[in-house]
């Protein structure tokens, strides 16, 4: 994103008198969010880190209004609105900015807006207006600028408070607690391993699914405190880095080598029979095709010589015992990895059979297939595997630290 101007202000979250907060505010016009990582660098538990919020969407109004706490809204430094005298108050893209609107009143028209409170719980209440879309409520503090034709929203949040909101969204609702707590654990090595992926643009991840699904502050009880009990707690692999902590919903009874996805290979993301997850809702799927579509795309798509009668004998009987990367004949490959996105294929894990004019894919899995399978560690949770041992079934050559350890032992 680029001249976007905001600062990640860390000590915003202790100051404890009004002057203190107004100096740092003041500042946010001339400095950028930190957004710094890499392998060397230090966390903590009490990281904060930026969010940026209904990032698919093109957002041209939305309004704000203060859940938990008082909050102050900041433009060139200034306080210009606050939410104890204006309970609710307007933001909508206008002429390059962001106009800031009360029920009386238009405030004024700025580049870019932060909404702040420094109350020590403190949430708000957004409603998108244009696109219309239901209200979600967030922890923390919010950054609005005006961003090539629209608002673009920025959560300046709490690591934990972030983490407990991706643990709901990736999870659900009504999960095993040990299961949470695997699932905070992994959130939070995968955002912190993560936090350069949007560093360009001035934030460090958005709530889509590619980097980790967040829709706001999470409702549930058991969530908060999977999240608090395991405060601080990291994977890292052998040499004390972070690990990519891949998860996927099912794995059809294999989890797959993180090669045969990304074409890296990583020494725990291995392959692991995982028996957990053969019973669970995403275990089995069936998709069919005409055999003259599937024929086509595989002659057009990946010049596989269809008219071979041994390589379309194999592309009719493709059988899958075990994970698989490739449907091989006569020395062509065609990547499973490629079919499943193409075809829209719930994974690469399937078997083909020939019946009549149709194929019929038999499909076991849901996802990618690296690293952990949700519902098989659900599964384990179920059954009263405790959450180091989870993490160690399906992320091998692994441990898990304390981050300040962690600093610890970087210091070394």
């Amino acid at each position: 994103m680029q001249n976007n101007k905001f600062i990640l202000i860390n000590v915003l979250f202790l100051c404890v008198s009004w002057q203190i907060t107004s100096v740092f505010v003041k500042s946010i016009s001339d400095s950028y969010i930190n957004t710094s990582g890499g392998s060397d660098r230090k966390y903590s538990a009490d990281e904060v880190v930026n969010i940026r919020i209904f990032s698919q969407a093109k957002i041209q109004s939305f309004t704000f209004s203060a859940e938990v706490g008082v909050y102050s809204i900041w433009a060139n430094g200034n306080e210009i609105v606050n939410s104890s005298k204006f309970p609710l108050i307007k933001f909508s893209f206008v002429n390059d900015s962001v106009e800031v609107k009360t029920f009386e009143t238009i405030i004024g028209k700025y580049k870019r807006i932060k909404i702040s409170s420094i109350d020590p719980l403190k949430s708000f209440r957004l409603k998108l207006i244009s696109p219309d879309r239901k209200p979600r409520f967030y922890d923390d503090n919010l950054y609005i600028s005006a961003e090539l034709g629209d608002l673009r929203c920025v959560n300046e949040i709490s690591l934990d408070n972030y983490i407990a909101g991706v643990v709901q969204a990736e999870s659900g609702k009504r999960s095993f607690q040990e299961f949470y707590k695997v699932q905070a654990i992994l959130a939070r090595t995968f955002a912190l391993s993560h936090l350069q992926k949007h560093a360009a643009e001035g934030f460090n991840l958005c709530d889509f699914t590619h980097c980790q699904a967040y829709f706001g502050k999470t409702t549930e009880l058991d969530i908060m405190k999977a999240v608090t009990d395991t405060r601080g707690k990291v994977v890292v692999d052998d040499n004390l880095n972070l690990i990519d902590a891949a998860f996927h919903s099912n794995s059809g009874g294999q989890t797959a080598n993180s090669e045969d996805v990304w074409g890296s290979k990583l020494a725990y993301l291995r392959s692991v029979n995982d028996t957990f997850s053969t019973k669970m809702p995403n275990a089995k799927w069936e998709r069919k095709m005409a055999k003259d579509d599937w024929l086509s795309y595989l002659k057009l798509k990946h010049n596989y010589p269809v008219q071979d009668s041994n390589a379309r004998w194999q592309a009719l009987n493709f059988k899958q015992d075990a994970r698989r990367s490739f449907l091989e004949a006569n020395n062509i490959k065609v990547p499973l990895k490629n079919v499943r996105t193409d075809l829209q294929l719930k994974s690469t894990f399937f078997s083909i059979c020939n019946i009549g004019d149709s194929v019929i894919f038999k499909g076991r899995g849901f996802g990618h297939g690296v690293g952990m399978c949700q519902e098989g560690a659900m599964r384990m949770a179920k059954l009263g595997y405790k959450y180091p041992e989870v993490i160690n079934f399906y992320y091998q050559k692994t441990q898990l630290i304390d981050l300040h350890k962690l600093s610890f032992f970087k210091d070394e």
